[in-house]
């Protein structure tokens, strides 16, 4: 009796915190289940792969067990000519993104063409499976959906990687590894304000664009500019180069860290990098003693620098 009322405080404490976690979280799933996917949250979420952050089949954030962004050109089988497509490919063993073992997450429309004209439940991971993002028509509306094209077309993961150069390969999913990695939103954000951001930044993305993602990368706290369209403002890869290797090279008051130990230990042509020298180099140059900086090394296609920046330049 002596702590009776303890125990109904308890108790009503534990109610009201159960009925707040289901008005905040459960009910709105249930409407953010309903909404749609758009046709660059398709595209995104199946360049990101599964899990964009820690998981089991990447423990140390190394980008492992991704897909790969193919730009093709060609027909992988034919060798023919065609307009230029998008297509997400999973090669044997890599995590399929959860819309396409639960395509219920695509939202109406989008989930049953991607089932019934995309053919997407025929996928299989041990296997690999090629996508596409398509459009068509359900009910009269227009909706973009996904396509297997390893069951629609015979295309397999190894005829569309062996028919393209590597210029033509992204790795957009390992990328997004390396920005949560390294803490890149810890500065920068995904997500332009209601504010002059649109102006500067662009528009703010859609409730749609996040199907199949996770996580977000929206950020916390800007002390940088928004990323969520940089590749729309900036494309170039030898910019990105230089502003990842050294921030300064490029904006002199940057308090950017540099990330060149991105680059390893060698450069695209099998030489080691002598990150001393380019240093003392550099200061050279800062102090007045050399009228030009170094040259910053050609980074490896295997390095996590060249799939970072694959990924910057993604965000469109």
């Amino acid at each position: 009796m002596a702590f009776r009322e303890y125990k109904i405080g308890a108790r009503m404490f534990g109610l009201a915190l159960g009925g707040s976690m289901m008005i905040t979280l459960y009910m709105p799933s249930l409407d953010i289940v309903k909404v749609g996917s758009t046709e660059y949250g398709l595209r995104k979420s199946m360049s990101f792969g599964r899990i964009g952050g820690f998981s089991l089949e990447d423990p140390f954030l190394k980008g492992w067990s991704k897909p790969k962004t193919v730009l093709l050109k060609k027909d992988p089988l034919s060798g023919a000519d065609m307009e230029p497509t998008y297509a997400y490919v999973y090669e044997p063993g890599v995590r399929f993104n959860s819309a396409i073992p639960h395509p219920r997450i695509l939202g109406e429309g989008v989930e049953e063409l991607s089932v019934n004209e995309g053919r997407i439940g025929e996928a299989n991971e041990r296997e690999g499976a090629v996508f596409l993002v398509k459009e068509g028509r359900f009910n009269g509306k227009k909706y973009p959906y996904l396509v297997n094209a390893t069951a629609t077309m015979n295309w397999s993961p190894e005829s569309v990687i062996s028919s393209v150069s590597d210029d033509q390969v992204a790795q957009i999913g390992s990328g997004k590894i390396m920005f949560v990695r390294e803490g890149c939103w810890w500065c920068h954000t995904l997500l332009p304000e209601q504010t002059q951001d649109w102006q500067a930044f662009g528009a703010p993305p859609r409730l749609g664009d996040f199907n199949g993602e996770t996580p977000t990368a929206f950020g916390s706290d800007r002390k940088a500019p928004d990323l969520l369209h940089v590749g729309s403002r900036n494309s170039s890869r030898e910019w990105m180069m230089m502003h990842f290797f050294n921030p300064r090279l490029v904006q002199p008051h940057s308090i950017m860290p540099r990330f060149d130990y991105l680059w390893g230990e060698k450069d695209a042509a099998g030489n080691k990098i002598d990150y001393d020298k380019w240093r003392q180099e550099y200061t050279e140059y800062v102090s007045g003693a050399r009228v030009y900086p170094p040259e910053v090394p050609d980074y490896a296609a295997d390095s996590d620098i060249r799939k970072l920046i694959d990924f910057v330049i993604s965000l469109k």
